[in-house]
């Protein structure tokens, strides 16, 4: 099985592809998408070619996103929601069965604290994955959401076989 993470920005957008092969799992794809000019227009059209093209790649069966935490900014919260809005749109597209989980959550299940920073996550998303060095924010960001799922996933199976 192959999950898709993603940790959507409007400017940055990070990615991950990991493989699960028995108890191991394995990155494929790990990076961001540095969505360049000023219409934000074409930076969601950016957003929308780099994500069909990573799926039409690596073919993933399930896609993890995190969700939106509470903005300060409005006009930022506005562009992130736009940015969420076409990852899903594009998830939904390739009929790609999709999770989404909270920063908190997030960080919780990778790090054991709810409110562990950049660096503590990117530790141990390289810890995890065997990658060295660790990935850079946004791409470890998006293998983290991508690993939050996995342990996720057999809690959420259980739950859905229950009548």
């Amino acid at each position: 099985m192959r999950i898709l993470g993603i940790d959507p920005g409007s400017v940055y957008t990070g990615y991950a592809v990991l493989a699960i092969e028995g108890n191991k799992l394995l990155p494929l794809a790990n990076g961001r998408w540095h969505l360049r000019g000023h219409s934000m227009g074409k930076r969601l059209l950016q957003l929308q070619e780099g994500l069909q093209e990573l799926i039409e790649i690596h073919n993933p069966q399930v896609a993890a996103v995190e969700t939106v935490f509470v903005q300060k900014n409005p006009n930022t919260a506005i562009k992130l929601g736009q940015a969420r809005g076409v990852i899903l749109c594009t998830l939904a597209r390739y009929a790609l069965d999709t999770h989404e989980y909270s920063p908190a959550t997030i960080k919780q299940t990778l790090c054991g604290n709810g409110r562990a920073d950049k660096d503590q996550i990117g530790w141990m998303v390289g810890r995890l994955l065997g990658m060295r060095p660790a990935p850079e924010a946004d791409a470890a960001d998006a293998a983290a959401v991508a690993i939050c799922h996995h342990h996720h996933a057999p809690l959420r199976r259980l739950q859905a076989a229950q009548p």
